[in-house]
């Protein structure tokens, strides 16, 4: 393992302790807004799909509404068309993307989602599953602001929404999308957005590239402007197949003794930039759901599994580069990618309005590549039990520097970052029981300073929690067994933006889902039941905008049960 200098160590701990302190001052002194009504679809003892997830904050004016595509059915695996024409005259305050999904009751798998425009990703995520008498609904957000100039020109537009229906899995889904654009208010300024919008996908009208080893890549040549002096790239990979619980595999010399998935349990996206390490997007243990055991995510799903939440990375060292008129490949991979990920990427460009020609170049790349540990200490007894654990561990502290020279002068950007990853699974494995238990965390702490014209220090740090027990034991009499399952996921993330004028903008988000369930089996493996299933979902987030919110839902028996809004909120408030 890679330890860094102890200078290193103080200067990421101490831009730690400065984000969430600056979030908690401005919490205390009480940023408290009203909180919303529960929409429609959130009713206590209601099975349907229920998220505690807040709407998008939208500005007061009155939005122009373009319809993207209206009650699609899915019922196959085809790409269904639809055409964007620009109907709403810019600059926007808000871009706002709402999709509607909806399943019948029946029997059908999760599904994976997405919508294209222009070949660029507007929404990625999966499907709730139904069951044999509850239809399922749900809705969806997400800010596309970022993305304005994908909306100037008429574009081609698909969406991905693969469903096997037969006579074994009966339920279609359907669809209905549609993005609002929000006016300027009088005398407003237009949000600073990204020039170019550029995807990275399988061809020109969207798509995914699977990835299925660490060699396997999602790669495209631009020729970009010569004068972008900023960029950034958004990037999703989704666990699919044999990868699709890769946080609970193992590594291959002990795969088959634990009953498990090869391929370890440390995931991780890199970017590079003509073969040079660029980037890296830490993969989130998303669960989808039908996964593991589908009663737990009913009817409250994970943390983002039906809107999965991009990661975005920091290319503005690399401006430079970018901007010398020459062709440059930019790839995404999966690290430790065992059959596989779907994987896409969105290019933000910004671009000097006053110069045709900027120059730069990175004077400082240290991200080299990931070295996790693997430690493996496990016991077999002469009777066949095995206990003990599988731990990995990944330290990455790197820093990359780059310099442009612009209309407004010399701008330089360096950006830091750690990620440190661990996992620890515990094993008690004998004739008539099996006993899994995860502990994985990944914590990212990043700090990006610009010098010169509108510089300015931003900090960020992820959190992201996964505590995982599974228990599948047999009843002594051969009648049949049990298994239990017992979640702890969880999103947290808070940000600090310090510009050169003006105030400090900060965010922070908590989501945190917290199943459990027991199915019963009869001596064939039939599933005849379950019992004690419950689940919570907790929301709190709170920024400089949009003030505070809080949600608490809680389901049992697969009903919603309870709504609380507001508690966090009124308590930092005081």
């Amino acid at each position: 393992m890679h330890v860094p200098s102890v200078p290193v160590l103080r200067s990421i701990l101490f831009s730690s302790v400065k984000i969430f302190a600056a979030a908690c001052v401005v919490f205390a002194a009480g940023a408290i807004s009203a909180q919303p009504i529960p929409p429609p679809g959130l009713v206590i003892g209601s099975a349907n799909t229920a998220t505690a997830d807040p709407p998008i904050a939208r500005p007061d004016t009155t939005p122009c509404v373009v319809t993207l595509f209206n009650n699609f059915a899915f019922a196959d695996f085809s790409p269904k068309p639809f055409s964007f024409t620009p109907a709403c005259p810019g600059p926007w305050a808000k871009v706002v993307l709402n999709a509607d999904f909806s399943i019948q009751a029946g029997r059908q798998f999760d599904r994976t989602a997405e919508i294209w425009i222009g070949g660029v990703n507007v929404y990625f995520g999966t499907t709730s599953e139904p069951s044999r008498t509850v239809a399922r609904s749900w809705h969806i957000e997400r800010d596309l602001t970022d993305y304005s100039a994908l909306f100037n020109s008429a574009q081609n537009g698909r969406v991905d929404l693969g469903n096997l229906v037969n006579s074994t899995f009966t339920s279609t889904l359907f669809g209905t999308a549609v993005i609002q654009f929000y006016p300027l208010a009088s005398h407003q300024d237009a949000p600073h957005t990204a020039d170019l919008v550029l995807p990275l996908a399988s061809d020109p009208t969207g798509g995914t590239a699977f990835l299925s080893n660490s060699s396997s890549t999602l790669a495209k040549t631009f020729t970009l402007p010569t004068n972008v002096e900023r960029a950034f790239i958004d990037v999703v990979a989704e666990s699919q197949a044999g990868d699709e619980f890769w946080y609970t595999c193992v590594p291959n010399d002990v795969a088959n003794e634990l009953q498990s998935c090869g391929g370890g349990a440390f995931r991780e996206s890199q970017i590079t930039i003509d073969g040079t390490p660029a980037g890296v997007a830490p993969v989130y243990p998303w669960i989808y759901t039908g996964g593991i055991d589908p009663l737990l995510w009913r009817p409250i799903p994970g943390v983002q599994t039906l809107n999965f939440a991009p990661y975005r990375i920091d290319l503005t060292p690399f401006a430079g580069l970018l901007s010398n008129g020459q062709p440059h490949q930019i790839a995404v991979s999966v690290f430790g990618a065992n059959n596989g990920f779907s994987t896409t990427a969105t290019l933000l460009a910004f671009q000097d309005h006053g110069s045709n020609q900027i120059t730069g170049e990175v004077t400082l790349n240290t991200i080299g590549a990931p070295n996790p540990s693997t430690v493996e200490n496990l016991t077999t007894a002469p009777d066949g039990t095995i206990t003990g654990s599988v731990t990995v561990d990944s330290s990455r502290v790197f820093r990359v520097e780059g310099f442009v020279r612009t209309s407004h002068g010399r701008i330089e950007t360096n950006v830091r970052q750690s990620i440190q990853f661990t996992s620890r699974q515990d094993f008690n494995i004998t004739n008539t029981a099996f006993v899994q238990n995860i502990k994985q965390r990944t914590t990212i702490s990043s700090e990006t300073q610009t010098d010169g014209h509108g510089g300015g220090n931003s900090q960020q740090r992820f959190e992201w929690p996964l505590d995982l027990g599974f228990t599948f034991s047999l009843n002594p009499d051969g009648s049949g067994g049990q298994q239990t399952t017992t979640i702890r996921q969880q999103f947290q993330s808070a940000a600090v933006h310090h510009g050169d004028n003006g105030p400090a903008s900060f965010s922070v988000v908590s989501n945190t889902v917290t199943p459990s369930d027991t199915l019963l089996f009869d001596a064939n493996f039939n599933i005849t039941g379950n019992t004690g299933q419950q689940s919570t979902q907790d929301f709190f987030s709170n920024d400089s905008v949009s003030g505070c919110f809080s949600r608490q839902i809680t389901a049992s028996a697969g009903l919603l049960t309870s709504i609380t809004d507001g508690a966090l909120c009124k308590k930092g408030g005081q």
